[in-house]
């Protein structure tokens, strides 16, 4: 029996089963965001900037290194930036996360972790975000709030909006939950305020591009240009949502690759990375931070850095500048 992924990114309509259920899980999401909109939920927030990173799909589409381009731009420009997280796949505690490189990722998520080592800023995490936004305020004097995967946390108010699509898959057969890949209706495109695509934007969209020029040896901390490892056979492997495009990106630049998909979030244990032999291991950063203390004397990671539109980026430090000297908005969401 095929598996409802099978059927998001697949030419013809999914099951009738699954359409039944879409529509259930529409009807309950569109009560929820109407609960939000009328008042009859509240909407939380800090008195400072919030800025959403989100989706309306499910899986990856490069919401992690938008959000360590943000912060660096905030932080460039003078703000004292913190990232909130729900911590997906962690073990939520009580009290509100502080994430430090060195936090377990089977406590705070293996993004967090990622999040807190690239860009040394405080990241909290607690399934209630509008709470660790305003620990990270109140307590560490942060001055912009920037929520990782938060755009369906209503619960958090927020002043700016970004919806990240991948632009190979976009929106699949355009179905939601779990008859498609889509968390909201496609109309949610036209709410936000910016919608980014990672390659191949369209008109009115704005074009991320992720970068990668070496890998870090994951054993030594060494660093190495990708360009040493041109026509060098490897192992490429990747626990993301979309591995192919990291297998596409190594290859663009000369490496020859065996390639190793694993499921997105994907814990490794020990023999994942056994392939008997001596050949160099190339990761993404995410998947490094899952492996833990113990590592292979092979295991590189590689990071990507986001590369983003002067333009957008003068945007969106406006926007900050405009709602940090009205203290942030209402607690309305869009």
């Amino acid at each position: 029996m095929r598996s409802a992924e099978s059927y998001w990114y697949a030419e013809g309509k999914p099951p009738v089963h699954l359409r039944m259920l879409a529509a259930l899980y529409g009807a309950v999401a569109a009560l929820r965001r109407a609960a939000y909109r009328r008042g009859w939920l509240k909407a939380r927030r800090p008195a400072c900037p919030v800025i959403v990173v989100g989706n309306i799909t499910a899986g990856g589409t490069g919401k992690t290194p938008l959000v360590i381009w943000l912060a660096g731009l905030l932080q460039d420009h003078g703000y004292r930036p913190g990232i909130v997280s729900r911590g997906y796949r962690g073990r939520p505690g009580p009290e509100v996360r502080l994430v430090a490189s060195d936090t377990d990722p089977a406590l705070a998520g293996d993004e967090p972790v990622l999040i807190a080592r690239r860009t040394g800023l405080p990241v909290a995490v607690h399934p209630d975000r509008p709470r660790a936004a305003r620990f990270l305020v109140d307590e560490l004097g942060v001055n912009v709030v920037i929520a990782d995967d938060g755009l369906q946390h209503y619960a958090l108010g927020r002043d700016v909006e970004i919806c990240v699509l991948d632009g190979e898959r976009r929106l699949g057969n355009g179905y939601l939950l779990p008859a498609g890949p889509l968390r909201e209706p496609i109309w949610r495109l036209a709410t936000v305020d910016h919608v980014v695509v990672n390659g191949g934007a369209r008109e009115g969209q704005v074009e991320m591009r992720l970068a990668v020029d070496k890998a870090r040896s994951l054993a030594s901390a060494e660093q190495r240009p990708l360009a040493r490892f041109v026509g060098e056979r490897i192992h490429a492997v990747a626990g993301i949502g979309n591995p192919e495009r990291f297998f596409r990106q190594l290859e663009e630049l000369g490496l020859v690759l065996d390639r190793h998909p694993f499921p997105d979030h994907h814990v490794f244990a020990p023999g994942d990375l056994a392939f008997g032999d001596r050949l160099p291991v190339f990761m993404t950063e995410k998947d490094a931070v899952r492996l833990g203390p113990k590592v292979p004397e092979s295991a590189w990671s590689v990071p990507v850095s986001a590369v983003l539109p002067g333009d957008f980026a003068e945007e969106l430090l406006a926007s900050v500048k405009a709602h940090a000297h009205l203290g942030g908005n209402s607690d309305a969401t869009h």
